[in-house]
């Protein structure tokens, strides 16, 4: 099952969407504002992407700007940082079985499908 954590109101979350529906295979919509995935599922969703935890942080949110930047944090003070403000995470990400993507460009997805 593919699976795109989505945000609304996103631009590029939204073409994310569209191509999904375009593609015409079965998938799932998380809004990840709402249901925020534990510090493990987002273990687990980083794993797939095979990226630090870091590159997973949109660092020009206020948020970070405010309350993290500079700072000398380790993977798991970051992931609890997503955990706790869930609009740091980047979006959109697609999982399809055992690989994963952050849809920025959208084309990423693509890649995937």
């Amino acid at each position: 099952m593919i699976t795109i954590y989505h945000n609304n109101r996103c631009t590029k979350s939204r073409q994310g969407l569209a191509l999904l529906e375009e593609s015409g295979k079965d998938f799932e919509v998380v809004k990840y504002l709402e249901n925020t995935p534990t510090e493990s599922e987002l273990k687990n969703i980083i794993n797939l992407l095979g990226i630090p935890p870091i590159e997973l942080v949109r660092k020009n949110e206020a948020i970070w700007k405010e309350n993290y930047k500079g700072k000398d944090l380790n993977d798991t003070e970051i992931i609890s940082a997503m955990v706790k403000n869930p609009k740091l995470i980047e979006r959109p990400i697609v999982i399809n079985g055992d690989k994963a993507v952050i849809g920025r460009p959208t084309e990423k997805i693509s890649d995937i499908l």
